[in-house]
């Protein structure tokens, strides 16, 4: 598993670094051919939210918009994992205000980097980005809000250990709102074995029953999936040669920490 899992991590690692430098780019690939904006507005963001975050922050990277979802407050501690450029971290900034916090986890260094680059743009003195594995956060137990994150559980070869770790690092009632890929069925031998589709959003996809029983398995309530089925398009750019939009669908994943009795 452990040999399984540095793989995983070096391919991702070494993606999401090209990405970073590039500029652009989209889960299934350094490019899909399209603007970061206009990705990104098929994931369901708006052009006021695009506009609102830094130049730079926005790389066209997820495959939804979670925040939609989020309903967060003034003065709530927001965590983002797999937080790149800072895209989800600055909106979410927005929204806590000076009297929250907005904490961004990346295990790729270029995008730490640049994503700190962007704060300072921005002067968002709310945000904070940490150097760290989704599956072994860096971050005090029962210290955040709401866990947010953009198709980057996917690409955890650990699943349950990242799902452990969140119900860890929520604080009694708090909540995980991501935005993710399931997968219809068992996918193709060709698919699951293809390290771009690997590092890029589609291979690493579970069903919706394993991650239900997941989530409910490490203490959440209220479990709940909710498939896209408008991401149909936005998926179809990621590889269009392997049809990849027949086998998975975006949705959003929803959980709470169960309040102290």
């Amino acid at each position: 598993m452990e040999e399984t899992t540095n793989r995983i991590h070096d391919l991702v690692r070494e993606r999401y670094g090209t990405i970073a430098k590039k500029g652009t780019g989209c889960c299934s690939g350094d490019s899909c051919g399209e603007a970061p904006e206009s990705l990104s507005l098929l994931m369901g963001y708006t052009s006021q939210e695009i506009d609102a975050v830094p130049e730079g922050a926005d790389l066209g990277l997820g495959c939804g918009a979670p925040l939609g979802r989020a309903a967060l407050e003034s003065g709530m501690t927001v965590l983002d994992l797999g937080s790149g450029a800072g895209f989800d971290v600055f909106l979410a900034a927005r929204e806590v205000g000076t009297s929250g916090r907005a904490i961004g986890v990346d295990m790729t260094p270029e995008m730490i980097s640049k994503a700190r680059n962007n704060a300072l743009k921005g002067d968002f003195k709310n945000v904070e980005f940490r150097l760290g594995e989704i599956e072994h956060l860096p971050v005090a137990d029962g210290s955040v809000d709401v866990v947010i994150s953009n198709c980057v559980l996917n690409l955890s070869p650990d699943k349950r250990q990242v799902l452990s770790e969140v119900f860890r690092v929520l604080k009694p009632g708090g909540r995980i709102v991501i935005s993710d890929v399931v997968r219809r069925g068992r996918l193709p031998e060709e698919l699951r074995e293809n390290p771009d589709l690997l590092s890029g959003c589609v291979a690493g996809a579970e069903s919706v029953e394993y991650l239900e029983e997941t989530l409910r398995g490490e203490g959440f309530v209220g479990v709940r999936i909710t498939p896209k089925e408008e991401s149909r398009r936005l998926i179809t750019s990621w590889a269009p040669e392997n049809n990849v939009e027949d086998w998975i669908v975006s949705a959003i994943i929803e959980g709470k920490k169960p309040e102290k009795d």
